[in-house]
């Protein structure tokens, strides 16, 4: 399941970051890992899309940030001639529940926005430890209704809407998913696309033991996130937390997940995989030897992640 050597182009843009001296992010204060999440991965408004508007809804905890990603081609509002309503990603960043801003995030969503002509709806979702679980799975879920409800004025199809989601945002988007199963209010995304999602909570995986040390995530690292999003060790075994706690994974919206050989969560989002297509969820599982964590987020510097990041975009568009 892992290649021999990490991917060359893939080695070079990490020791680009490690050549800055980040710490790991299990060492530091909540705040200062913030902050620092926040450098590394805010950059740029690339690529260029046609309109980005920041908006918000009431969710069931307050009002939650969103921005929306339109590419060229999809109109603002169904009804004129002409119009086509758009295939809409619900978004739900990375960042182990604990990190991440709409900022952060932007890179990826305007990737997934071009490629796969889709409208992007980013989620800043609130962040543990000071909105636990289940907080964040609340706020995704809240996301997807808001979107399906507000199609018409977001210029989207209510049937053509996905979630997707990196890391974490995999998570919820699992977790959004088997809501909308369950219960006959939360509407069904028409396709999950995860990329390399936290889906156990088992440290000692092969891959736990084989990637403990990194790069770009630690085994210390996700305790560390985990110690802060979970209330207690009784929300381990709720499968809203952590997916592969579900006794059925089946009748789940189409899934792509994608899974990189030094990637601690390598394992679990196998997995994952194995266990959609074992208990009757369609799925594409998408594994990269030589990639780690987080690698499509790289896609401008790594062309491995470029070809990745393109596939998921294609199954968007296929599934949409």
């Amino acid at each position: 399941m892992r290649a021999d050597e990490l991917d060359p182009d893939l080695a070079a843009a990490i020791a680009e970051i490690e050549s800055l001296g980040p710490p790991a992010w299990s060492d530091l204060s909540v705040a200062a890992a913030r902050r620092l999440e926040d450098d590394l991965f805010s950059g740029p408004p690339e690529p260029p899309v046609a309109d980005v508007r920041d908006l918000a809804f009431d969710g069931p905890h307050g009002v939650v940030p969103v921005r929306v990603y339109r590419p060229e081609g999809a109109t603002e509002a169904t009804g004129g001639e002409g119009d086509r309503a758009a295939r809409a990603l619900v978004h739900l960043h990375g960042g182990g529940w604990t990190l991440g801003t709409l900022d952060s995030v932007d890179g990826i969503c305007r990737e997934l926005a071009v490629r796969a002509d889709a409208v992007v709806v980013s989620v800043d979702y609130r962040l543990a430890p000071e909105h636990p679980f289940p907080v964040a799975v609340d706020e995704a879920t809240a996301a997807l209704e808001w979107v399906a409800e507000t199609a018409d004025s977001l210029g989207v199809d209510p049937g053509r809407i996905g979630v997707s989601g990196t890391s974490a945002g995999g998570a919820l988007a699992v977790a959004a998913s088997l809501r909308a199963r369950e219960f006959a209010d939360s509407p069904t995304p028409a396709g999950q696309f995860l990329l390399y999602p936290i889906a156990g909570h088992d440290f000692e995986t092969d891959s736990y033991r084989e990637n403990a040390d990194g790069p770009l995530l630690t085994r210390a690292d996700m305790r560390w996130f985990y110690e802060r999003y979970l209330r207690s060790p009784v929300d381990a075994a709720n499968p809203y937390a952590v997916p592969l706690r579900a006794r059925d994974l089946g009748d789940l919206p189409p899934a792509t997940v994608v899974t990189a050989g030094f990637d601690p969560l390598r394992d679990d989002g196998v997995a994952l995989a194995d266990r959609f297509e074992r208990e009757g969820t369609p799925v594409e599982h998408r594994h990269y030897p030589a990639m780690a964590h987080g690698f499509c987020s790289l896609a401008d510097r790594v062309p491995t992640a470029e070809t990745a990041l393109s596939a998921v975009a294609a199954d968007a568009r296929d599934r949409l």
